[in-house]
């Protein structure tokens, strides 16, 4: 065990892991629209890159928790980081062959690494100190994860969202000079935020590698996973964690598009607190410099800055009410928000949409602590499964882009201009079930 002093440490550096797993997953999310339109996609084609990206999480949750068992946390971070890195620079390739299948393998690479990542962070923040403060602990790393949550679609608007992108007809109307200026700089915009990440990643895995961590591996014993299957308080966990994850990218993954059919465009050029509040999230450039879909884009920085906020808010909150009823309580609120935008319209739609960031701030923490809660030397097994059940990133989004595809469009193949209101309307299900496993949790908090 490591003394006071090295658990600062470690959780100090540990953090900035949080922070760059959330930066990097939401500027997955930016990629979405973006290759969407670059490829010309349906909804439900260009969300496969959330399900390449986080059915990775499903595949490679159980094999890290056992290879952290064989090579210990700090060795399993320094390989959690490298494959990373190597992923980002996989981008490079893949922007200028324009291959959609290798944007895939990059994603698929990126995940992998992140899910080592995760399966050792969670657990270990949780170890780093008083068990009794360990929620505490979780939730303040969290807020460094929404932190770079927070800046990702900046960047994403920036980099990825700022030029316009020609459809086929457009592109071959181009003379042979053109075309190849035109996908040089498309492969660009691209390629250098990936490639920079990468250089970050390696100096990250640099550190890790020469820092000492406290070594708090405890040993799980053999039939460790038949008893948790036991245990039915953390199958629901793992069922919320899920739900949670799911309607969470779903929701990021196709708001600027969401935004489009909500024709917000207009009014936000003509809103002078509206333009004004987008050329700030955009680092103080003009609006009408700029493509709709980063002006659109720009405003997804709210989504994951009030999930951010929320969690600060949720912090103080738990001082005065229990964590499982306040999870019950911000479940029925993202709900309610989503209802709220998909039977309002304009700006107003936006912000409920908007709005339902605020209240999943707590959520990921809350459940996978709760979930833990009572497990003891079942945690890092536990925190396996819990990971694994991030897969419900890929899982959902493919299905809310398929209804989003199905609703979308009359039978003549036209867009109605509302298929994701419909297809946001259900993710209200996972909500109210994440509602429900709050519940659940007061209840045994009250008997307690």
């Amino acid at each position: 065990m490591g003394s006071k002093n090295n658990y600062k440490s470690a959780f100090a550096f540990l953090t900035i892991l949080f922070f760059m797993w959330g930066f990097i997953t939401v500027l997955v999310d930016a990629l979405v629209p973006r290759l969407k339109d670059v490829f010309e996609l349906t909804y439900g084609q260009s969300i496969m890159v959330q399900f390449a990206f986080f059915g990775a999480f499903f595949c490679f949750a159980i094999p890290s928790s056992f290879l952290l068992e064989k090579i210990g946390y700090q060795k399993g971070i320094v390989v959690g980081l490298s494959v990373m890195g190597l992923a980002c620079l996989l981008f490079y390739p893949a922007a200028s062959i324009r291959e959609f299948w290798i944007f895939i393998t990059a994603f698929f690479t990126l995940a992998a690494g992140i899910t080592l990542l995760q399966v050792a962070a969670n657990p270990y923040v949780t170890l780093l100190g008083d068990e009794e403060s360990a929620s505490s602990r979780l939730n303040l790393s969290q807020a460094f994860n929404s932190f770079g949550t927070l800046l990702a679609p900046i960047a994403g608007a920036l980099f990825l969202l700022s030029d316009t992108v020609l459809d086929a007809n457009s592109i071959n109307q181009l003379s042979e000079a053109a075309k190849v200026e035109y996908y040089a700089s498309e492969a660009l915009s691209v390629q250098q935020p990936f490639v920079i990440i990468a250089l970050v990643l390696f100096a990250l895995a640099a550190i890790f590698g020469f820092k000492s961590l406290p070594s708090l591996i405890q040993q799980a014993p053999k039939d460790g996973y038949a008893q948790l299957f036991k245990h039915k308080k953390f199958l629901l966990g793992v069922l919320a964690i899920f739900m949670y994850v799911g309607a969470e990218v779903s929701i990021g993954s196709f708001l600027v598009n969401y935004f489009q059919e909500l024709q917000v465009i207009d009014t936000i050029k003509n809103s002078s607190f509206l333009s004004n509040l987008s050329s700030f999230l955009l680092i103080g450039k003009d609006i009408t410099e700029v493509d709709a879909n980063a002006v659109l884009g720009s405003f997804v920085t709210l989504y994951w800055g009030g999930a951010m906020i929320g969690r600060f808010v949720g912090a103080f909150l738990m001082r005065f009410i229990s964590s499982g009823k306040l999870l019950m309580i911000f479940g029925l609120l993202a709900s309610t928000m989503i209802v709220i935008s998909v039977t309002a319209s304009g700006v107003t739609a936006m912000f409920a949409i908007l709005a339902v960031g605020l209240f999943n701030s707590i959520m990921f923490p809350t459940i996978f602590s709760l979930a833990l809660d009572g497990l003891d030397n079942l945690k890092a097994q536990a925190s396996g499964l819990l990971v694994m059940a991030i897969v419900g990133g890929a899982f959902i989004p493919k299905i809310t882009g398929t209804i989003a595809d199905t609703f979308g469009t009359d039978a003549n193949g036209l867009s109605t201009g509302s298929g994701l209101s419909i297809a946001f309307l259900c993710l209200v299900l996972c909500y109210c079930y994440i509602a429900f496993f709050g519940a659940t949790k007061r209840k045994v908090a009250a008997a307690a």
